[in-house]
């Protein structure tokens, strides 16, 4: 906390970061927070996704809005619900004690009455998506005539986005005379137009962009066909059964098929991607912090703002062509001083991709196997017999009922009985047969390479179809009375594109 005292803040906000155990600022927070505080230059910060800019221009932010001026003093711009919603939240928690300062996220995808309604109130800081924030601006909601903050975060991804025409009509309606602090993770050639005309004489504030990425996170690769990609991301998630993941994808379409096969199979995944409504969104991203879902599928532009601390894995199902992209998404695992690991699924033909990461990150990946079916089996059959020992013996049992079972097994051996539950419990972990997955070349991946983006179905996991059955598992009765729903099953995969 000593170097937060160092910083310039104020007795509220310290005490407030003491609460949250904020110990040491990172670099930018360091760098930015002294010049923000006083300063009266625009400022360009440039750092990767989870360096901790959101306090890097949150804090200074809040100690310069005036809370008798129920004006719109500052405005910080976002690329997406998720995000805007994350530094509202954030900017609320760090002017918890200090003189009453009004936060409002505005956003499409929810009802802009309510914001409209809610923005009639006094608001000194509005956080906002540009297109939500345009129509507000034209129903005459929002009035930026006595703004003096301007924040652009992650503008990169903005314009990326398509905002650059949304960016110029919501400039064009603030003053002249306003701080503008713009942050990104890379500096575009679109970005130095926006400065260039936007902008006067801006201090910057450099963090190794291109060679920033969290140390605490191990980079490994697999190397695979495309066909067997869902199978190999079922085998990590079973070896690892504590994982919590982010699995990123190309697009929408894929995320969804994907969540969709997952689902199918049994394990709690869905979906973020941009076509979900924000209740839709809203209702995923619960379920996830909840612990109700163990994977959540999603695009790169759905993941800005998840912020999520206890991540164990981050899978790239397919790999970004962007080394920014790549410390984006790898940066969602391995938060609050906490160890992580990055899985990417590359092709005989995408090894250079690796070469590249390595080469301008500075990093070092390692070529990891896919787990074979037998390692999973003893893995889980040991976790099983584990839970066995350390389960109490229920209130609801008495002695006639265990006098009953015992004289039931009283005909088989100790040996006999653990064989026979141990056939149960294998058949209900249905590994199927063992295929061995580590076989890629590149020859073998362009005869898959009709056949799309990903893996199979859920028809393939382990040589086995379980959809008709679950991870719970079934006799074999249960099974052949589901023969049909599992063939209508794979009558409508059919229809769809398949991972």
């Amino acid at each position: 906390m000593g170097k937060f005292k160092q910083l310039g803040l104020s007795k509220p906000i310290l005490k407030v970061l003491e609460e949250l155990e904020f110990t040491k600022p990172t670099e930018i927070q360091e760098q930015a927070i002294p010049l923000l505080l006083e300063g009266h230059s625009d400022f360009i910060g440039l750092a990767q996704t989870g360096t901790g800019k959101t306090a890097a221009f949150g804090l200074p932010l809040l100690e310069r809005i005036d809370p008798s001026n129920r004006s719109t003093q500052a405005l910080v711009l976002a690329p997406t619900r998720e995000l805007g919603q994350q530094i509202a939240e954030q900017l609320e928690t760090f002017s918890k004690y200090m003189e009453k300062v009004n936060v409002l996220a505005v956003y499409g995808g929810a009802a802009i009455s309510n914001q409209i309604r809610a923005l009639k109130k006094p608001t000194q800081v509005i956080i906002a998506t540009p297109g939500r924030l345009i129509d507000l601006i034209k129903r005459k909601a929002v009035f930026l005539d006595e703004l003096e903050y301007l924040v652009m975060d992650e503008a990169d991804e903005m314009l990326n986005m398509g905002f650059k025409k949304e960016l110029d009509k919501i400039l064009s309606y603030t003053p002249v005379e306003k701080l503008t602090w713009l942050f990104s993770a890379t500096m575009p050639s679109e970005i130095k137009k926006i400065v260039k005309k936007y902008m006067e004489d801006p201090v910057e504030v450099k963090i190794d962009v291109k060679n920033k990425v969290n140390t605490n996170i191990e980079h490994q690769f697999a190397v695979l066909k495309r066909s067997d990609k869902l199978e190999a991301l079922c085998r990590f998630i079973d070896i690892y059964p504590e994982m919590r993941a982010v699995v990123f994808c190309r697009t929408k379409r894929d995320t969804q098929e994907l969540a969709e096969s997952l689902l199918q199979i049994n394990y709690k995944a869905d979906a973020i991607h941009g076509d979900l409504s924000q209740k839709q969104r809203d209702r995923v991203m619960g379920r996830f912090k909840k612990n109700d879902l163990q994977l959540l599928i999603a695009t790169d532009v759905a993941a800005r703002g998840i912020d999520v601390n206890d991540l164990t894995h981050v899978f790239h199902f397919t790999v970004p062509d962007d080394e920014s992209y790549y410390t984006h998404r790898s940066g969602r695992t391995a938060r609050a001083g906490k160890k992580g690991i990055s899985i990417s699924f590359i092709n005989g033909r995408e090894g250079y991709k690796i070469r590249n990461f390595e080469k301008k990150l500075k990093i070092n990946f390692q070529q990891v196997e896919i787990p074979d079916a037998d390692k999973i089996a003893s893995i889980r059959i040991e976790k099983w017999a584990e839970n066995i020992l350390m389960t109490n013996q229920s209130e609801r049992l008495n002695a006639k009922l265990v006098k009953k079972v015992s004289k039931l097994f009283s005909s088989i051996s100790k040996e006999e009985l653990i064989e026979n539950l141990l056939s149960i419990q294998l058949d209900q972990l249905n590994l199927g047969s063992n295929k061995d997955l580590n076989t890629e070349t590149e020859k073998s991946d362009r005869k898959e390479g009709g056949r799309g983006r990903g893996g199979r179905s859920g028809s393939n996991r382990y040589g086995r179809d379980r959809r008709s059955k679950g991870r719970s598992g079934g006799s074999k009765n249960h099974r052949k009375g589901n023969k049909k729903a599992t063939s209508d099953s794979k009558k409508s995969t059919k229809k769809k594109k398949r991972y």
